[in-house]
This record gives C-alpha cells, sequence and structure tokens, in this order.
C-alpha cells in the first residue's frame, strides 16, 4: 500500500508540474481497482494553488484564485494550453490562453474566436463513436457530443496550414489524450477535412464556445482506453440509434443533451456526409473552402 502511495504522489508530481498529458493520463489508469484513481485525483485536487500556480501564465493569480474549485488538470489545461487566435476568414491573428478563450465576456467583445476541430470517427460498420464529457469539465460537462472536440494549439506543429497538417497533428494528439487511441492506430494523412464552420454557443454564464471549427472524419477499427478526466462514456451509434438520442435530447428526457456544435454537424451535415462514409466516397463531400456561419 505505502509503495502504490508513493507511485501515485510520484506520478501527479509530474502531472502538476506542466509535464505533458500523457502524465496526467497515466496518473488516472494506473489501477485497475479504481482505488488509486480516487485517491490520486483526491491528492491532485487538494494540492495548493502555489503548487499548480507555475502552470498558469498570463491569466494571473486573481483569475486562478477566482477558479479555485475547477478541478486541477482542467484548470492547469485552461491557463498552459494558448489557442490559435484567427478571423472570420481563418487568418491566425495570435494566441490566447485557453482559460481567456472561453470566457463569455471576451467572446461578446468579439476577442476571443480560435480555431477547433471536432473528429468523426467510424468503425468497420458505418457506427459513429460518440462520448459523453466528464463531469469535470469546465465547458459542457456531462454533455454528448462526437468523437472528439477539442483545439490546435498555437506551437510549430499545430500550426502548419499545407493540407491542414496542423489541425490534423492536433487531432491525433488528442484522441490520445482523451480516448487512449495510440497515434499508430490513427493515421495523420488519414484524417479527412470536409468542412469548417464558424459558431458561437454559451455553456453557462460565465463560460461558452466561439470557434471555426474543423471537421475531421475517418473510418477506422480502435481500441480504446477512455481518460476519465476527459470522458465520462462512450458508445458507437449507427444511424438510427441517434436518430433516437436526438428525440431523447429534444424530449430533454433524463437530462440528457448534445454538445451544440454537433447538434449543428448533425443538422446541416452528417446525414448527407454519413452516405459518403458508406459509400467510400468521403474526399467527394470535401468542401475547405466554405466557412458556413451558423
Amino acid at each position: 500500500m505505502a509503495a502504490m502511495a508513493a507511485r501515485s504522489l510520484v506520478l501527479f508530481s509530474s502531472a502538476s508540474l506542466g509535464l505533458g498529458r500523457a502524465s496526467s493520463r497515466l496518473a488516472v489508469s494506473t489501477s485497475s481497482s479504481g482505488l488509486l484513481p480516487r485517491a490520486a485525483l483526491a491528492f491532485r485536487r487538494r494540492s495548493s494553488f502555489a503548487a499548480t500556480a507555475v502552470a498558469m501564465g498570463k491569466a494571473g493569480t486573481a483569475d486562478a484564485e477566482a477558479d479555485a474549485g475547477m478541478d486541477a488538470v482542467q484548470r492547469r489545461l485552461m491557463f498552459e494550453d494558448e489557442c490559435i487566435l484567427v478571423d472570420e476568414q481563418d487568418n491566425v491573428i495570435g494566441h490566447e490562453s485557453k482559460y481567456n478563450c472561453h470566457l463569455m465576456e471576451k467572446i461578446d467583445s468579439g476577442h476571443a474566436l480560435h480555431r477547433a476541430f471536432s473528429v468523426f470517427l467510424f468503425n468497420s460498420k458505418y457506427e459513429l463513436l460518440l462520448q459523453q464529457r466528464s463531469t469535470t469539465k469546465v465547458t459542457f460537462p456531462l454533455v454528448w457530443t462526437n468523437t472528439c472536440c477539442s483545439h490546435p494549439l498555437y506551437r510549430e506543429s499545430e500550426l502548419v496550414e499545407e493540407n491542414y497538417e496542423g489541425v490534423r497533428n492536433a487531432a491525433q494528439r488528442k484522441l490520445f489524450d482523451e480516448l487512449g487511441i495510440q497515434a499508430e492506430d490513427l493515421p495523420v494523412d488519414q484524417f479527412i477535412p470536409l468542412g469548417k464552420m464558424l459558431y458561437k454557443a454559451p455553456s453557462d454564464g460565465k463560460w461558452g464556445e466561439h470557434e471555426l471549427d474543423y471537421l475531421l472524419f475517418m473510418v477506422r477499427d480502435v481500441k480504446l482506453n477512455p481518460n476519465p478526466e476527459e470522458v465520462s462514456e462512450v458508445k458507437y451509434v449507427n444511424r438510427d440509434e441517434l436518430k433516437q438520442l436526438l428525440k431523447k435530447a429534444d424530449a430533454g428526457e433524463g437530462g440528457f443533451k448534445l454538445s451544440p456544435w454537433f447538434r449543428l454537424v448533425v443538422d446541416n451535415f452528417l446525414m448527407g456526409w454519413w452516405d459518403h462514409v458508406e459509400r467510400g466516397t468521403l474526399k467527394e463531400a470535401a468542401d475547405m473552402k466554405t466557412i458556413h456561419k451558423l
């Protein structure tokens, strides 16, 4: 037991010092019994503000103290990750912390539009993989959505414009971070960009989204190992099952909710693109010149 506690302490000390998401993910997956993750998570949530402030960057001490109740991992990522700011034509104009990019006051001021991506991963039976966002997510917790939704970061490998390589690199990184899918199972060149959409959506009074979202599709069988810090549940659905979930969301049954960006894709594009998934003609559906303002 002492050895397990020591292992937990070492892993979470690494995560809190900003040694990367792989460290954080490893720390919540080391015990099949479930006892170590719970103890480790409790330890991490009790860690002092001083221990995590190193990773909080320019957003500052006042903001961090105001959000002391935020999950430690999510708080670190909010201040550590730098999103790519763009104009409405998708030209890069700067960068800003994930924290500031998701504040409604920044969104409403017109200074938070950033680049994002949404992955739609299908298996060989042409079923779409959905995830329920974890309870600790800052925006839209416990909401069901497409396979993976996140942001390319302001770093060299994810700023590459040619062939949308930067966004594809970010998608590969985040699919491992959230769902444990190994990079070799997700070749970057197998992500097929189908379109872009620009949308704005409030999450609650404080947080929201304002994104220029790249829609990436792939058909591939993969092994899943979801990260509980990011994902509460996963499921594959066929078209009919998705339609039932839409009805459930519309009725508000059991508090079931879909993310606003996923619903926009479903209502405007998904069923037509699903035809191309089944026919193997996805590239024919691609239109990356139009930015759909929804």
